[in-house]
């Protein structure tokens, strides 16, 4: 429902740049006062912080990301040749049903009792190690000004810019969904309007219309992005759909976009693998650049209960996890987020934030199978599924005559 005729009256609190209500709508232009630097960090000399010493496990010491050190200044990012910059976009105030996504971030680091940096990070799949091949830091969190959505999201835009000019792929801990409109919007940003694809796994579409009395939300952000022109809908590959919403008006939207999507039912009848292969080719038929958006609750509350809004009947945690590596090495990212992991409603084992985590650690794996050159369809390494260098099953077992 849009609000346009009298926009003055219910969002009198958020300033929106101007010419926001002019369609399209659009997020604001540039960097200038992006808040990723302050007094903190004048007068030093730019490149990566070790907050931790390499003997502190995932469970000891102060928790980054990984135990990865810190960049703190985009001057930092470039000085040290960052590869990936993991961030934090504590935000839920655009979010409905149960809140709590603002504390997502800070439960994703912390959950993780593996640590990272200083200590080997084997894929036991592929028999590549991320921490090895890239060099990541932990950037922090994008400043939150709390009850005003225009200013945050413009915040948000400027900080992962200061990330994407800087040659470095941010990974992105949400916060509610909302957070991918300028988010996304940076991405476009730095590679150019209708050049970027989203691959977007949720159990929702997200591209309902302004909801009443807000401008946005959780459920809006994939329509703001095809109607600014940043991503257009024929970059869009949605994976996961299901439940009862949104209704034939939306999806009749969406089919006038081009927008590829893939529904649960349409994984339960085909196989998850079926439909994964068509998402790749898709992502690899779509833009220039791949951004992934992972929506925790794509995942079946079984393995991610701890979200906003969840759905039964989704996929496993363990598909979600082989989908995020290889969409990374066959197709190659620019930027990922992983929101709406909301941690009052995990469990005591947190294994949302965990699930969460474990994604992270994947596209970092598969940005690592990328930069080597692995990105033949579904890599394992032959060590990993029973083979020897021969190509013979190791474990053989010799019957007497």
């Amino acid at each position: 429902m849009s609000h346009d005729h009298d926009h003055d009256n219910d969002h009198h609190h958020d300033k929106w740049p101007d010419g926001f209500w002019e369609q399209p709508r659009r997020l604001g232009e540039g960097l200038e006062g992006h808040g990723a630097t302050d007094d903190f960090n004048e007068g030093r000399a730019p490149g990566l912080l070790f907050p931790n010493r390499k003997a502190e496990g995932g469970f000891s010491g102060i928790q980054t990301f990984a135990k990865l050190p810190v960049a703190l200044t985009p001057e930092d990012l470039v000085a040290a040749k960052v590869d990936v910059a993991v961030l934090g976009v504590p935000w839920d105030s655009t979010a409905t049903g149960r809140s709590g996504t603002n504390h997502g971030p800070l439960a994703i680091r912390s959950c993780d009792y593996k640590g990272g940096y200083g200590r080997p990070h084997f894929s036991l799949d592929t028999h590549v190690d991320a921490f090895d091949e890239l060099v990541m830091a932990d950037y922090g969190d994008a400043p939150i000004s709390v009850g005003n959505t225009a200013r945050t999201f413009e915040d948000i835009r400027k900080f992962i810019g200061t990330v994407v000019t800087s040659g470095a792929i941010p990974i992105i801990l949400g916060g509610d969904h909302a957070i991918t409109w300028p988010a996304a919007t940076a991405v476009a940003d730095h590679y150019g309007y209708g050049k970027v694809g989203i691959v977007h796994f949720d159990a929702h579409a997200d591209t309902g219309n302004d909801m009443p009395g807000s401008l946005a939300s959780h459920g809006t952000p994939m329509r703001h992005l095809i109607n600014s022109g940043a991503v257009p809908g024929k970059n869009f590959v949605q994976v996961g759909l299901r439940g009862y919403w949104p209704e034939q008006e939306t999806l009749d939207w969406m089919d006038d976009q081009r927008m590829r999507t893939h529904f649960m039912a349409e994984i339960i009848r085909d196989g998850f693998d079926k439909v994964l292969e068509r998402a790749v080719d898709e992502a690899l038929d779509q833009a220039d650049h791949l951004y992934i958006s992972l929506d925790i609750d794509v995942c079946d509350p079984a393995y991610a209960p701890g979200t906003g809004t969840p759905e039964p009947g989704g996929i496993t945690s363990n598909d979600i996890l082989r989908a995020v590596r290889r969409l990374a090495a066959e197709v190659g990212i620019v930027a990922m987020d992983v929101v709406e992991v909301s941690p009052p409603y995990d469990d005591r084992g947190e294994i949302t934030a965990l699930l969460a985590n474990r994604a992270i650690r994947e596209a970092m794996t598969g940005i690592a199978m990328h930069r080597q050159g692995v990105t033949e369809p579904d890599f394992l390494h032959p060590y990993a599924i029973g083979l020897d260098a021969d190509g013979n099953r190791r474990n053989q077992v010799f019957r007497r005559a």
